[in-house]
């Protein structure tokens, strides 16, 4: 792996927009704005963005977070930056308790060393506190109720690396909500079939996140606005969308970003092992996930995830995302996720202080090179730094 000194006299994405200018690094993280010694220029078109932060996904190039092994994480690690990500929760499913223990056991082994790719940044615990009445693609043999005791054992065997937790508040998760805002870890409401009343309740609660909008929960209805209403009504509660226009058509999240502000969406893969994978048979969660036509689904048809890279999943975005810019669809994968689990200050943005990882792109969101850390984890073919 080459390391970097930084760039000199490119294209920079900002939060509020691009910039021509200069970044040099000390180390694995950004030392100031001026022009550093042997910085990298760029061709006419390139832009410098900060790399893609993926905060729902459970899998890619054959490999599981569930499989609880430490050479699964680095196969997930190694494989995401060809569609420039750089830092990514390892995401978890309802299985029983000792497999979900020895996965969150695992990203606490594995987050404790560097490692070469993507950074894992910690847990995202999908389950087992979900509603049955929309398990997805998640077994509901093993559904639990929300329960602090046990959540805290879970947090104690990721050694406190768990950062955002989905759960159905309705299913008596009052406590627990309470527990994750104090301990400042994200509560995302997902697999859930909660009510308008009930959603406010649980948002005047410290709740703030709605994991991937439109599936596996209640659905609008004019009588009954359900979780999707509410949270397209709610300005602070940012939604995951799953942008891989099977999830959800284009139209429907096009209504996404025309009735929420820029700095509440968050583009997600929810993708499993098949990703980068010919068609054919995989798993996800202990379940068979048979990937045909394009999708991943269960063997009665149910979707279960996707195979969708972040960097397809903006140019999905970009055609349908009215009056938003180049940066805004960028701030999408970046400065937005990275807000939703309090890590905007070291990733995110470009900013002194931050780490050193970026992407290289063009206008269609075409990744030519991704760094983590100042060093080059991935150069399409044909190009180089």
């Amino acid at each position: 792996m080459k390391s970097i000194t930084g760039f000199q006299n490119v294209s920079l994405v900002f939060p509020d927009g691009v910039k021509k200018g200069s970044l040099s690094l000390k180390g694995d993280s950004i030392a100031s704005f001026e022009a550093p010694k042997d910085g990298i220029t760029l061709p006419e078109g390139l832009f410098v963005a900060p790399g893609f932060i993926d905060e729902h996904i459970h899998g890619a190039n054959g490999f599981d977070t569930m499989d609880a092994k430490i050479e699964s994480l680095q196969g997930i690690s190694l494989a995401l930056p060809q569609e420039g990500v750089t830092s990514w929760n390892a995401t978890t499913m309802t299985m029983g308790l000792p497999s979900i223990e020895a996965a969150l056991r695992n990203i606490a082994s594995y987050m404790k060393e560097e490692h070469p790719g993507a950074r894992v940044i910690g847990a995202h615990l999908e389950g087992p506190f979900i509603s049955p009445k929309h398990p997805g693609a998640q077994d509901p043999a093993f559904i639990l109720r929300p329960n602090v005791a046990t959540f805290e054992s879970l947090l104690s065997d990721a050694e406190g690396h768990i950062n955002e937790v989905t759960l159905a508040y309705e299913e008596g998760g009052k406590e627990l909500l309470a527990y994750l805002v104090e301990h400042h870890i994200t509560a995302s409401m997902g697999h859930s079939d909660c009510t308008a009343a009930l959603f406010k309740e649980a948002v005047q609660g410290g709740l703030h996140c709605v994991t991937h909008l439109f599936n596996a929960q209640r659905g609008f209805h004019h009588r009954e606005p359900g979780i999707v209403g509410m949270a397209l009504l709610l300005d602070g509660v940012k939604t995951e969308i799953i942008c891989d226009t099977i999830h959800s058509v284009p139209d429907a999240f096009a209504l996404a970003f025309k009735a929420k502000k820029k700095e509440d969406i968050v583009l997600i893969s929810d993708s499993t092992e098949g990703k980068y994978l010919k068609p054919g048979k995989y798993a996800l969660g202990g379940q068979d996930v048979y990937i045909y036509d394009g999708v991943a689904r269960l063997a009665d048809g149910t979707i279960a995830g996707s195979i969708l890279k972040i960097n397809v999943a903006l140019q999905n975005v970009s055609k349908v995302a009215k009056g938003y810019s180049f940066a805004d669809l960028i701030n999408l994968a970046t400065l937005n996720p990275a807000k939703n689990l309090g890590f905007d200050d070291r990733i995110g943005s470009l900013a002194k202080g931050h780490k050193g990882d970026f992407v290289v792109l063009n206008q269609n969101f075409d990744v030519f090179a991704t760094i983590v850390g100042g060093k080059v984890m991935y150069e399409k073919e044909g190009f180089s730094l």
